[in-house]
């Protein structure tokens, strides 16, 4: 067992702080949506490779992992960073804005990325740990149900680089600048998602009687989605049906053969879930009936929840309130939105931590967002520190 002062300290990677921060800001003027992180990639790739890591390019798709083993030890550890950006049209005008029309890193993966390349570059240099490090650098995390972590893990993630214990990290708006948010258990929500087209009858609108109408249907079936949560939900679970579209006809004279509603689906429990689906499905079917029509339901199960493991939870609690002292630790409160970093933590056990990114950030996805550079050399102190102490015990 080490002495505290032989792991990384915050004053140990603050030096590297203008480095991270052109590093993040290169990133940041130069966004590719998913699948397309060639030249990010690339740009990962060749700094892991000077630092005298073995890397392996194109895992499920433009991923890339680095692994690098140090000592005896027969302990591994995996650390997951996000690389895509999204299709929105920055209005930052900050200098290093984007450079590529209606493409911008709004949701921090340049950030992220960064934060894994700081904590790379300083373990490489120390090699201070006493075993295997698993960098993985992943791909097409925007990307809805078929993204960057299922991708990899079908490529042979676990096969190919066998690791004991993964983490991950996204930034926190509305949180301060360098401070952690953990929470054992569920974390983020699951995301589902349904397409439901009520088919009934069209015609003339001033012949209501001789049609049916799917754009009544469809209207009845909204009211009453709104009360899944409410009347089929135990009050003490979190779950969120939203109709976030309604799709029928094109002129007030004439009543539409179909509609279509789309529909977003948030929980965190299993059985929860099961029971939404369930509760959507009957609801669709038998208030279309009611009105002589039909509904056609394609429901699709999206990410899982975000499940993080109470001992690694726990151990990264500590290493945190080591770097930055317990005042700048805190428990997060449950997220509706959704990670595919949860698939990783179907396999194996691990922890999605949050990093605060400025009490005044602008929310994620949102056009006016930017990574807080400031929380830069934290998130690598804590990769740097966690990994050494994971290794060491």
């Amino acid at each position: 067992m080490s002495l505290d002062n032989d792991f990384a300290r915050l004053s140990d990677l603050e030096p590297m702080e203008a480095e991270l921060t052109a590093i993040r800001r290169h990133l940041h003027a130069h966004p590719e949506l998913s699948f397309e992180e060639a030249e990010t990639a690339r740009f990962v790739a060749e700094k892991l490779e000077t630092w005298g890591y073995e890397v392996t390019r194109n895992l499920g798709g433009h991923g890339v992992v680095a692994r690098m083993t140090v000592g005896a030890g027969k302990k591994s550890i995996a650390i997951r960073a996000d690389m895509d950006a999204l299709p929105i049209t920055e209005e930052t005008s900050r200098p290093y804005a984007s450079t590529v029309a209606g493409k911008m890193h709004a949701c921090g993966h340049d950030g992220h990325t960064t934060i894994l390349l700081g904590a790379a570059e300083y373990l490489a240099r120390t090699r201070r740990f006493n075993g295997t490090v698993n960098l993985i650098f992943q791909p097409a995390e925007e990307a809805g149900a078929l993204s960057g972590a299922p991708a990899m893990i079908a490529d042979g993630l676990f096969e190919r680089f066998p690791f004991d214990v993964i983490f991950g990290l996204h930034n926190h708006p509305g949180a301060p600048e360098g401070t952690w948010l953990m929470r054992s258990g569920p974390l983020m929500a699951a995301a589902d998602s349904a397409e439901i087209i009520i088919r009934g009858k069209g015609g003339h609108a001033s012949r209501p009687h001789l049609t049916v109408d799917p754009v009544v249907v469809a209207c009845n079936l909204v009211v009453s989605l709104q009360s899944v949560v409410s009347r089929s939900i135990d009050p003490t679970q979190t779950a969120v049906v939203t109709v976030g579209a309604i799709h029928a006809g094109e002129a007030a004279n004439v009543i539409p053969e179909s509609a279509k509603l789309l529909l977003s689906i948030r929980s965190f429990d299993p059985k929860v879930r099961d029971t939404l689906e369930a509760r959507i499905r009957r609801l669709a079917e038998t208030i279309a009936d009611g009105y002589g029509a039909t509904a056609e339901i394609e429901y699709t199960r999206g990410h899982p929840v975000v499940v993080n493991s109470e001992a690694e939870t726990e151990f990264a609690r500590k290493v945190a309130e080591e770097l930055v002292g317990a005042e700048k630790v805190s428990v997060c409160n449950l997220i509706p939105g959704s990670e595919d970093f949860s698939h990783f933590l179907e396999h194996k056990p691990g922890s999605f931590l949050r990093l605060g990114n400025g009490v005044d950030s602008a929310i994620l996805h949102s056009a006016k967002y930017d990574f807080a550079d400031k929380s830069l050399t934290v998130g690598a102190a804590m990769w740097a520190r966690l990994t050494e102490r994971y290794l060491d015990e």
